[in-house]
């Protein structure tokens, strides 16, 4: 069986859609914020379908810092309701979400006393135009008591505290000895957003059941007569699909799917962000277990994160056309590496211990000639007719971020309900995530838990799956239990088959990449090799019902898209387990 007739065959959630072609609301866009108003939606029983060009998670929230933050250098810019609501929200989700999102002990390297005090102002009246001046010490203290003053009363982390240059080598021994004072605060970080994000999809499709519905690998690519076209990437069908609302949250893509719609706008101007992963253990030592959050040379923002054994160095922000792909260049690894040295300037890194490159384009809305850094992260709604209908609304969102994709699903949501002259049922604020719910959030509830739930497998096994999934984990643990061709990766023990066979057999997977870049961390920690590809390529072909050379060709595509944005990469032979 080709791959083109096995999908045509088993590509159910098409079929959903093309067999009951219409729904309340149809959201385009399969990111995080488009999942989560599909979540909300489906909370208040509203009929809703769900529809991405690609896979679930796989464009600009794909590309992210994995930060879940307040902003504090948002506040430079005078974004006071912005940095609330993602305070707000950040403190939600260490809540709501417990196995993915966790507390971030955050350290600013500061290396002058009073610099930027007296041009901070111009700077925003500006809009970050004029000669850069470094941030120094008293004006991050201000920065940092205003941040600290959003927390209260509810707030989940710690204040922040200042050390002296004593103190900061202290804490972090490598650091560059000029440096006068750190400043250390607490944020969140999201250790697996793909996965978060792919709990809410689970979650929105349990509370609607048959009135929930989500396809990956279908793009919208017109309308016509007051319906949608969609078409099914793998075969290429089309097929019309009607709905009162249509909420297009396809993020830097929202001008071009407006533009399929007939109603073409200019509401975007996305900018890239670019991100290299290191195995450099001296640098995830010199960390301490802690991000460097700080301010480049020229100005930039910049971070230096341990995460998943690896350091996460980025990020750019440059103007980027949508036409093109977004690739992590050449020059962007060199500036990567210069800010490294200049925080630690004694520990060696070279192009050599990059094991991952991602690229994205933030949903930013148009700034002309503002400069990047100054344009506002906040986002906004704008609604309008769909053409030659009466009887169809599309409603658009523009920007946004990670941090706040609850708050902004329950604005769509709340336009949309109102739009169907529906009441809201339920919040999501406080709303366990996926397998947030009743997570054991102390090593003593953990070890309970893996007691209880591990069956057959092993406690260390069980822990694993735990980490990975949450409390979800109870299904993967069942499936692999019951799963008697289970038994270690040859080439990475840390993963089975039956943990991979049941990511293939329950998550929407197409291809193969969505196994290594979304469903696991594979890409990212620079596991997915091409003997381990091969090797997954075949203990999930029977699932996905691929031959031979189906697995061949996937093995192939997927690691071209492990290395897409890497322009360097060139393929080699990949070898077939």
């Amino acid at each position: 069986m080709s791959v083109v007739e096995r999908n045509s065959v088993e590509r159910g959630t098409v079929t959903q859609l093309s067999d009951r072609p219409q729904a309340d609301v149809l959201i385009v866009g399969g990111g995080v914020n488009g999942l989560a108003t599909f979540r909300d939606l489906a909370l208040q029983g509203v009929d809703v379908a769900i529809v991405e060009r690609g896979d679930f998670v796989s464009g600009a929230s794909a590309a992210s810092s994995h930060m879940i933050h307040g902003g504090v250098r948002y506040l430079e810019n005078g974004e006071f309701r912005l940095v609330h609501e993602a305070v707000t929200e950040r403190n939600d989700l260490l809540a709501t979400a417990p196995h993915y999102v966790r507390p971030l002990q955050t350290t600013i390297p500061i290396f002058s006393t009073f610099s930027g005090v007296f041009s901070a102002p111009l700077r925003f009246l500006r809009h970050g135009a004029g000669k850069h001046v470094e941030r120094g010490a008293a004006l991050i203290k201000i920065g940092l008591t205003i941040y600290d003053s959003f927390s209260r009363g509810g707030g989940r982390v710690p204040r922040h505290t200042f050390r002296g240059r004593a103190g900061s080598r202290r804490a972090l021994p490598a650091i560059n000895e000029t440096v006068k004072y750190t400043a250390t605060y607490w944020d969140a970080s999201v250790h697996d957003p793909e996965r978060l994000a792919l709990d809410l999809l689970r979650d929105g499709r349990a509370a609607g059941g048959d009135r929930a519905r989500a396809a990956n690998y279908l793009e919208v690519v017109g309308a016509a007569d007051g319906a949608i076209t969609l078409r099914d990437t793998e075969t290429g069908a089309e097929f019309p699909f009607r709905a009162a609302v249509v909420i297009n949250a396809s993020g830097p893509w929202t001008d071009l799917t407006n533009r399929a719609l007939g109603a073409p706008t200019s509401f975007m101007g996305g900018t890239k962000g670019s991100h290299i992963v290191l195995d450099n253990p001296e640098l995830l030592a010199a960390t301490a277990g802690r991000e460097i959050f700080f301010e480049h040379r020229d100005g930039r923002i910049v971070l230096i994160y341990p995460l998943k054994g690896r350091v996460l160095v980025g990020t750019t922000d440059l103007e980027h056309d949508m036409a093109e792909p977004a690739v992590c260049t050449e020059p962007e690894v060199d500036y990567f590496i210069d800010l490294i040295g200049h925080v630690f300037p004694d520990i060696t890194v070279d192009r050599s211990q990059i094991v991952y490159r991602f690229s994205g384009v933030r949903p930013l809305p148009g700034h002309g000639d503002l400069a990047p850094g100054f344009v506002s992260r906040d986002y906004r709604v704008e609604t309008e007719q769909l053409p030659g209908s009466a009887d169809t609304t599309v409603i658009s969102l523009v920007g946004g971020k990670w941090t706040t994709f609850r708050a902004s699903a329950a604005h769509l949501t709340d336009d949309a309900l109102a739009l169907l002259a529906r009441p809201r049922i339920v919040t999501t604020h406080g709303r366990a995530i996926g397998g947030g719910a009743g997570y054991p959030v102390t090593e003593r509830a953990r070890h309970q838990w893996v007691a209880e739930n591990r069956r057959g497998l092993s406690k260390d096994a069980a822990a694993t799956l735990l980490e990975r999934y949450g409390t979800t984990a109870r299904e993967v643990i069942a499936f692999v239990d019951e799963d008697a061709d289970d038994r270690p990766l040859r080439t990475l023990p840390a993963y089975s088959t039956g943990e991979l066979r049941y990511l293939a057999s329950t998550e929407d997977v197409v291809h193969l990449a969505d196994l290594l870049l979304r469903r696991t961390s594979l890409a990212f920690r620079g596991e997915a090799t091409p003997a381990v590809v091969a090797e997954i390529a075949d203990a999930v072909a029977p699932v996905l019902g691929w031959d031979e050379d189906a697995a061949r060709a996937e093995v192939a595509a997927a690691l071209a898209a492990v290395h897409a944005a890497d322009p360097t990469w060139q393929p080699a032979a990949a070898p077939v387990a």
